[in-house]
């Protein structure tokens, strides 16, 4: 019976775990964040269709492609 007792044990707890954060705010992060991929290494598999189709066909006929991975990279956190 050397320790406290269970009602000031658990009284401290709640009283520490109930105290508002004063002075600190919390932030959301925004839609403008930073990437966390290289714009190299993101989106590889619309970044593969786009290089294949200008390659074969050329930049003109592969805006279905080029658009694709335009929306993938803007997902992804870059402002392309």
């Amino acid at each position: 019976m050397g320790g406290l007792p269970a009602e000031n044990t658990s009284s401290a707890l709640v009283l520490k775990g109930s105290q508002p954060n004063q002075g600190s705010t919390v932030t959301t992060p925004a839609l403008d964040t930073k990437p966390k991929k290289k714009i190299c290494c993101a989106c590889p598999d619309t970044k593969k269709l786009r290089d294949e189709c200008i390659v074969e066909h050329g930049q003109d006929a592969c805006t279905k492609w080029i658009d694709a991975h335009l929306k993938c990279l803007r997902a992804e956190g870059f402002n392309v």
